[in-house]
């Protein structure tokens, strides 16, 4: 197997995840690749055996772990977790059902948490392995009109950094990524709903998501360079905990870090008046 490293990766037939799947077969990885249907993954026949396509179901914890087994099985080893599979959820928290609420969590936080417990066992026992959580922007810095999927997407930041500090001491790293814009299906139908119930006071909070269905095909970043990215992450001795992904993700994480800079300079005596005296 030489230097290549087998990766495990979440919601990799469309987006960021087929793009890094892409890429990283072009480059001498062996991937196993998660979908709801690996009919959508006949693109990728013929890689030498590096290649295992896996058919789950990220909200059920057997599917997920049947998977993992399936990988230990075919290359001895899981070196890379990409927990990737996620939507966004449109809508102001009044309009969402807690049917959209629940499926939103389920997918972009619950799956991230069963897909981590079902590959842990197999990296404490390696004493090695780095798990690559997909959160985002709005995961730090969020923006109108998508409180329900900015929550779960913090939910995944809080995760990532508190298991930075829990899995360090058995070898395994763990690194939040927070990606800005970047040109893939994301804005498209299937990756993106929208409250299906609409009170006419939040009228205001469509035009973000009209303007971000406008963006489609215009955003700043490429995705066919995140494997790049990912690679020297994964090779660094001591790689980021945070890495906020894209031009404009760095920018708006800078803008919200002065802003609660500022917050707390002047809300600092406040803060202090708990203290015993």
């Amino acid at each position: 197997m030489g230097n290549s490293k087998v990766w495990y990766i979440t919601g990799a037939s469309k987006g960021m995840g087929l793009s890094l799947t892409r890429q990283l077969l072009a480059k001498g990885q062996h991937v196993a690749a998660t979908s709801r249907s690996i009919a959508a993954f006949k693109a990728f026949e013929g890689n030498g055996g590096r290649f295992l396509p896996l058919e789950v179901d990220l909200e059920s914890e057997q599917s997920i772990t049947a998977s993992i087994k399936k990988v230990y099985e075919k290359f001895g080893r899981l070196d890379v977790v990409v927990n990737n599979a996620g939507y966004g959820l449109g809508g102001a928290l009044e309009e969402l059902t807690p049917g959209e609420i629940d499926r939103n969590f389920q997918v972009n936080f619950f799956a991230v948490v069963r897909v981590v417990q079902q590959a842990l066992p197999y990296m404490r026992r390696q004493r090695s392995g780095h798990i690559i959580n997909i959160s985002s922007i709005a995961g730090f810095a969020p923006g109108s009109g998508w409180s329900m999927y900015c929550a779960a997407k913090f939910a995944v930041s809080g995760l990532s950094e508190a298991l930075a500090h829990d899995l360090k001491p058995l070898g395994i790293h763990v690194t939040n990524v927070m990606p800005g814009w970047f040109r893939t299906s994301f804005a498209k139908a299937g990756s993106i709903e929208y409250s299906r119930i609409q009170i006419e006071d939040y009228a205001y909070l469509r035009k973000n998501h009209d303007k971000m269905n406008s963006m489609d095909g215009m955003q700043p970043g490429d995705p066919d360079k995140i494997a790049d990215v990912f690679l020297k992450l994964v090779a660094s001795p001591n790689p980021a905990t945070d890495l906020f992904l894209g031009s404009d993700a760095f920018n708006r994480a800078k803008i919200k870090i002065a802003e609660l800079q500022a917050q707390m300079d002047t809300w600092k005596d406040i803060s202090f008046l708990t203290d015993f005296t």
